[in-house]
């Protein structure tokens, strides 16, 4: 069983416990044979590699995933238990496709799949409407020829892989809190950050699916308390907070404030332009527009895409870009395949931090210039009515444009209005030079959504 709307623009994610279930093993099975044949893997791809976090339910609907894949003849390689990134090296590592079961930061009742082809290139909006077609049509028939299914432990070789791209080698002695919110992040830190210089705080290290501690989804101010508390408590230097797949990662600074992805995004970028310099770097069209002032101050190239990790990694590629950032905390390199990995971003942050005897907030100041407001959702019945209804009331202020649901650009500041890639909800955006002028725009965009 499966319904078609657990497929979204860029994954599947629906329930699979409870009293009304959105799909079940056998829809898991249907998946698997259906992307055999979407993604023609029965012509000589080699094999399908295949990780999981960990769910309540990913050992069951993996399995049967992997059985349709070797229903149609396809080998699988199972890395059992993985971070969304470490099924993302697996993929550039192993030059292979790969499909991961996660459900990212929803509740836990909830699982699902990122898709990527060989070297971690992602699958398109239209791929996976062709999936779900081929999914949801009649049970395929068997091939002649069954694959065959290996196991490969990656960890050792995935953390192998990002201390290479980064080196914590003579940086100064830091103490770190890091919350894996019960997710796979408890899974691979104690592999990449297993270094002499860090002492590392753990919260909430033992995977349980169930979270018992806090939902894993660091977007959420409330799901930072227990890292900023111990911060804090601690006299941290940071604190990293990751989701529930790990592919995403939150800074804390040392005074237990959050540090704005874009804000990392820009610190970031300043980084890589220093070694590459005009080097291409990515955004999504709601991070601050502190980074493409960066970028463009200090020489580089600033691409601006939709929000969502396939529009992302498709300009990564198409722009051969070194580097690209959303304000979800997604970070992308083009040394891992122009794929999005939270861990490498912290690794970064980490060896900013450990080379410089200045305090983490003193080294971000620089690229913290807005005041925005976060992401505020709305459930509406008609998105565009709404967004063509904010359009209408802000006729003849700053710019529109329809790139990613709607932007209207002042001289300082934003407001972008747009429908959720994932969920039926309408996403309010908004950023300006002053916390005045933001809540003002705020409020009036927010009373015309929920009017």
């Amino acid at each position: 069983m499966i319904k078609r709307g657990i497929f979204k623009a860029n994954d599947i994610r629906g329930i699979t416990e409870g009293s009304d279930p959105e799909w079940d093993a056998a829809g898991a099975y249907a998946v698997g044979a259906a992307v055999v044949e979407v993604l023609d893997l029965n012509t000589g791809a080699g094999a399908l590699v295949v990780g999981r976090d960990m769910r309540t339910s990913g050992p069951q609907m993996a399995a049967a995933f992997m059985e349709g894949v070797l229903s149609r003849g396809v080998d699988v390689i199972d890395i059992g238990l993985s971070s969304t990134d470490q099924l993302w090296f697996a993929s550039g590592w192993l030059d292979l496709p790969g499909a991961m079961f996660t459900a990212s930061h929803n509740p836990s009742e909830y699982n699902g799949i990122k898709f990527c082809l060989a070297r971690a290139k992602p699958i398109t909006p239209a791929t996976l409407a062709e999936i779900a077609d081929r999914a949801s049509a009649t049970e395929p028939v068997p091939a002649v020829g069954r694959g065959q299914r290996s196991e490969q432990d990656l960890l050792p070789a995935y953390a192998n892989y990002l201390h290479s791209l980064v080196d914590l080698t003579g940086i100064r002695q830091l103490r770190v809190v890091a919350d894996a919110g019960n997710g796979m992040a408890g899974y691979t830190l104690p592999a990449v950050l297993g270094h002499d210089d860090l002492e590392l705080i753990g919260l909430f290290l033992d995977l349980d699916g169930t979270f018992p501690n806090h939902p894993p989804n660091p977007l959420e101010p409330e799901n930072l308390l227990d890292a900023q508390a111990a911060v804090r408590e601690n006299a941290a230097d940071l604190a990293l907070v990751f989701d529930g797949d790990a592919d995403r990662c939150f800074i804390i600074d040392e005074r237990g404030e959050v540090v704005s992805p874009s804000t990392i995004t820009a610190m970031i970028a300043s980084q890589e332009l220093a070694r590459e310099p005009g080097a291409t770097i990515v955004c999504n069209k709601i991070t601050s527009r502190v980074v493409p002032e960066v970028v463009l101050a200090e020489g580089g190239k600033i691409v601006i895409t939709k929000v969502g990790h396939t529009f992302v990694k498709a300009a990564m590629a198409e722009h051969n870009a070194i580097f690209g950032g959303e304000h979800s905390a997604h970070y992308y390199f083009r040394e891992f395949w122009g794929a999005d990995t939270g861990m490498l971003a912290a690794l970064h942050v980490l060896s900013a931090a450990g080379r410089s005897d200045r305090p983490l907030s003193d080294l971000v100041a620089r690229f913290d210039r807005y005041a925005a407001s976060g992401e505020i959702n709305s459930l509406v019945s008609d998105q565009q009515m709404i967004m063509d209804r904010v359009a209408a009331a802000f006729a003849g202020r700053g710019e529109h444009d329809r790139l990613d649901g709607l932007t209207i650009s002042g001289p300082d500041w934003w407001v972008n209005v747009r429908p959720s890639n994932t969920e039926p909800l309408l996403r309010l955006n908004v950023e300006a030079a002053n916390r005045e002028t933001m809540e003002a725009l705020r409020d009036e965009a927010l009373g015309l959504i929920r009017a």
